[in-house]
């Protein structure tokens, strides 16, 4: 059959993987998809030093590969959002197909790019940007077909996993392991997408529309960092029976759908709890197959090089197929603008347990006046730790409440931290049971 010729915007970690694993795998991955799939040219500003393009097409423009006539598929792995979405659009224009690992893209233009394809029938893959290698886009939008999904909940950035990890085994400071994530090449010198959640809010996104069935809404997703967990918040979660995790989690609820991102305390025995250093974990609870987990390596070059070629798979067998006849981009045909019968929820209204520490002078009346202001906004106390304290100095308090309402727990917070006797913020943390049986 005929080829099909991939156009390579970026080679840099995960476009010098994709091109080497092209070039590798080469006989397999025809086999697989029934016909060749070649490079037909490469844009880049630098080469990964592994990738050899020797005799392959090469320019410095991205925009001359969107409009080669001889281009089936453009691939993009140049980052970002502006360049990026023009690219994407210029190339759909000109009738190609698209590959992207570009997450913020999706989760930000995806209802515009999607919308785009759909009109000129082409297909948009986007694999490798949720979880690097992990199939789980894949698995969400055909194997779990079946199912009406209940939630989701993932670790879906692997410097923040990396990080919370070494806190925990070596006690040590956020600021001190995320300088070594830095010098070891899995954070970047601006950490901020990675350690506030943002990278983390992007991907949620994305499996929470193919999920549940609704457009992409990055921007009603609720996001926290981990840049205040300190290590004495790692040791009492411990003590507790908890792990902390910095995790994506969607639910369906009656009121709509939860869509956030935060540091979250999970039990131990948890498979998400005993997910460590750079891996990613996706669980997925659905209503006939019950709780799924899919582990792997979320970045890298070769495990996202991984799943940008399983999408050019993909391409290359339904390229011939009519497109009304395609697996829909994001699971569910017909995904309309409306989604007033399932609205994102507005963090205040969740509920979930919490884990409250703060600082309070050792002085009669003080966790009484706590429990008082908990106790009003119908807050109640599961577990206690109280540290001894020498006159006048500040003690640790560590609380861990039943489910509340996010919005009852800012107003408890607010008077606590307002009393005479309390220094400093209280650090309030979620926590998550993620019941196999929920």
């Amino acid at each position: 059959m005929k080829p099909v010729r991939v156009g390579i915007c970026g080679l840099g970690t995960v476009g010098g993987g994709t091109f080497n694993v092209l070039t590798r795998n080469a006989d397999d991955i025809s086999r697989r998809a029934g016909r060749p799939i070649v490079i037909e040219q490469v844009a880049h500003r630098s080469i990964h030093p592994d990738c050899d393009i020797t005799g392959i097409n090469a320019t410095t423009d991205v925009f001359e590969v969107a409009n080669n006539p001889d281009v089936d598929v453009l691939v993009e792995l140049i980052g970002g959002y502006d360049i990026a979405r023009e690219l994407v659009l210029t190339a759909i224009a000109n009738g190609k197909h698209v590959v992207t690992a570009n997450k913020a893209l999706i989760a930000v233009h995806g209802n515009e790019i999607f919308r785009a394809a759909h009109e000129k029938g082409v297909i948009v893959a986007f694999e490798a940007a949720v979880a690097g290698g992990i199939p789980v886009i894949k698995s969400l939008r055909e194997g779990l077909g079946a199912n009406r999904i209940e939630w989701v909940a993932g670790i879906i950035n692997g410097t923040g996993n990396y990080i919370l990890t070494h806190m925990r085994d070596e006690g040590r400071a956020f600021e001190d392991v995320l300088a070594e994530a830095q010098a070891l090449g899995y954070a970047e010198s601006d950490p901020t997408f990675d350690v506030e959640g943002i990278d983390a809010a992007h991907k949620l996104t994305i499996l929470a529309s193919i999920a549940y069935g609704v457009p992409l809404q990055f921007e009603k997703a609720f996001t926290e960092g981990i840049s205040r967990i300190t290590a004495e918040d790692v040791e009492q979660a411990d003590n507790l029976g908890y792990v902390i995790k910095h995790l994506g989690i969607s639910k369906r609820t009656d009121q709509g759908l939860e869509l956030r991102v935060h540091p979250t305390l999970i039990p131990k025995e948890r498979l998400l709890a005993n997910v460590h250093g750079v891996k990613n974990a996706i669980a997925v609870m659905g209503d006939a197959v019950g709780p799924t987990l899919y582990y792997g390596a979320g970045a890298g070059a070769e495990p996202t090089a991984s799943a940008v070629v399983a999408d050019l798979l993909d391409v290359a067998r339904d390229i011939t197929t009519d497109h009304h006849y395609r697996v829909p981009y994001l699971a569910f045909s017909g995904i309309d603008e409306d989604v007033s019968q399932l609205p994102i929820m507005p963090m205040e209204d969740i509920t979930t347990a919490y884990y409250l520490r703060l600082l309070a002078v050792d002085r009669p009346g003080v966790l009484a006046r706590v429990a008082t202001i908990l106790a009003e906004q119908g807050i109640s106390i599961e577990a206690l730790i109280q540290k001894e304290a020498t006159e006048g100095e500040l003690v640790p308090i560590i609380l861990l409440t039943h489910r509340t309402k996010e919005k009852q727990m800012n107003e408890a917070i607010r008077e606590i931290e307002a009393m005479a006797d309390i220094a400093g913020p209280v650090t309030r943390i979620r926590v998550e049971s993620l019941d196999e049986g929920e």
